[in-house]
């Protein structure tokens, strides 16, 4: 049975005058995931390091089109990738990852260190942090609550990191030719749709005192 540790530390997210509390409920960080992840940043990103940790510039939103949260957190909990993702497997056995997952009523889980790097983005994963939302399909679509929690999450890390960019999952190839974007297989790409655009439009409405970077164009 897994032992989860679960605390919950409360915090006044500035530029919003509320507390909320943001849950940690980790996933799994073993030696493996850790030594999978340090392959990752070498062959993906030709990054040799000693440790895992990242300098997070960007913020991005995600859903994971799982309806439930049990569902969602069980498929980012193990070190390796489950047989049923078969489309990325052959590029790294690390499981998928993001920092934070919010549930349909708004609640904030934090699933891995800020600091960590996750795989939860193609060229990009050494200088972001993730938040997934449970949901994003037409049968369970994000919420409301949803929508407050992400905005009161991007203000909570804007104002702990130096954020540079706001992106929903869906943007990241605008970044190939960037100097963030290291990816170096130019045939490892897929099609995202998330978080969607009102999704991501409303958030950057409700954030634009923090004057994040526009992401760039794609040609």
């Amino acid at each position: 049975m897994r032992k989860i540790a679960i605390l919950a530390i409360l915090l006044t997210l500035s530029g919003c005058g509320i507390k909320s509390s943001i849950i940690d409920k980790p996933i799994q960080f073993d030696a493996e995931r850790i030594a999978l992840t340090k392959a990752y940043l070498k062959d993906r990103y030709g990054l040799e390091r000693d440790t895992i940790t990242i300098n997070p510039k960007m913020i991005v939103l995600h859903w994971t089109a799982i309806p439930t949260f049990e569902g969602s957190y069980d498929a980012f909990y193990e070190s390796t990738l489950p047989n049923w993702r078969p489309d990325i497997e052959n590029v790294s056995g690390l499981n998928v990852s993001t920092h934070f997952l919010v549930d349909k009523d708004g609640s904030i889980y934090r699933m891995m260190p800020e600091t960590y790097m996750g795989r939860h983005v193609i060229g990009l994963n050494h200088c972001s942090i993730g938040i997934e939302n449970v949901g994003g399909t037409e049968d369970s679509p994000l919420t409301e609550e949803q929508l407050k929690a992400n905005i009161k999450l991007v203000r909570y890390l804007a104002k702990k990191y130096d954020i540079e960019f706001l992106i929903g999952h869906y943007e990241y190839t605008n970044f190939e030719g960037h100097p963030l974007w290291l990816e170096r297989d130019t045939s490892y790409r897929t099609e995202k749709t998330d978080p969607g655009k009102d999704f991501m439009y409303k958030v950057r409405q409700a954030t634009k005192n923090f004057n994040f970077t526009p992401i760039p164009i794609k040609k």
